[in-house]
């Protein structure tokens, strides 16, 4: 059985393989390392877009796509009958949470004017201060998975509130529906974007979502870019009611004379929440898991089901 991986390191961080199984590195989807003929696992590329599924058709005894993404919206519903998608669940939520509490306080606390204070060389205590805080805020998660707890439990000891909202609402976890956002986003400062891209959240944050927040409100968008309607979310950043701080945008790469790179009221970061040097390791434990599951006949985990 081959298995397809795109890290040359990946090998070593998979753990002990049964017998049978040939592992061969595939980095560049252009460029094949063997047939396609005996592939039955592969795993694309982190963050590989739309045009990496177009492989696909040319692996007629593939099995399973594990991805590296906690996301699965570039794959959901293009994957062959008889193919099992699995997503990469659990792997990105402690790198994804540090990002949403950092992003959170460089935002509250002012880093980026005073970072571009520092480049100018200029000491701008008046300019600045007093800043917010993070203390005493009410905290609206907006996808209460994994990566959500992992964003709770972060900033549990800043002394904030919590509201957790799901797709469906859990009354005996104390999770609301997403059918209630409008009424419990005008009670959020800080509103936590975590939701998976699919046909229900794409456009969830528009003008009537933002309209809904209080004056002086943080978005915080560690999802997918198209969970928020982008001329929505210009329009009502420019006139600096509310801030945001943004891992993902839409279109993605944000084009240089996109209007949000001169909002000061927004951090841009470059879809980095989830790059960080443990990744791969965690990554390939999971990949290394899957396989064995997969050569044992073991149901596997992480499956991306119909209509995610």
């Amino acid at each position: 059985m081959k298995v397809w991986i795109p890290h040359p390191d990946g090998r070593s961080l998979l753990g002990e393989l049964p017998p049978g199984v040939t592992v061969e590195l595939l980095a560049d989807p252009a460029r094949l390392p063997s047939s396609p003929v005996g592939v039955r696992f592969w795993v694309p590329p982190f963050l590989a877009g739309s045009g990496t599924t177009g492989l696909l058709s040319e692996l007629p005894d593939l099995r399973v796509v594990q991805l590296l993404s906690a996301g699965a919206d570039a794959w959901a519903g293009r994957v062959p009958a008889g193919v099992t998608l699995c997503d990469a669940r659990g792997v990105h939520d402690s790198s994804t949470a540090e990002w949403v509490v950092t992003a959170i306080l460089a935002q509250l606390r002012g880093f980026a004017p005073l970072a571009r204070a520092q480049a100018r060389r200029e000491w701008a205590f008046d300019e600045v201060a007093p800043t917010d805080e993070l203390a005493g805020k009410r905290v609206l998660i907006v996808g209460a998975g994994s990566i959500g707890a992992a964003v709770r439990a972060r900033l549990a000891p800043f002394e904030v509130t919590f509201t957790l909202v799901a797709r469906t609402a859990r009354p005996a976890e104390g999770v609301h529906g997403v059918d209630e956002l409008p009424a419990l986003l005008p009670e959020a400062d800080v509103v936590v974007l975590l939701v998976p891209l699919t046909g229900r959240t794409r456009g969830l944050v528009d003008a009537a979502f933002l309209a809904a927040m209080p004056d002086g409100a943080l978005l915080v968008n560690a999802a997918r870019g198209p969970v928020a309607d982008t001329s929505a979310l210009v329009a009502e950043l420019s006139t600096g009611r509310l801030r945001a701080a943004l891992d993902v945008t839409d279109p993605e790469p944000l084009p240089a004379d996109h209007p949000l790179w001169g909002l000061e009221n927004v951090l841009l970061t470059p879809h980095v929440a989830g790059s960080v040097r443990g990744l791969l390791p965690r990554a390939y434990r999971l990949v290394g898991e899957q396989l064995r599951r997969f050569v044992a006949g073991e149901p596997l985990t992480n499956t991306v089901v119909d209509g995610y």
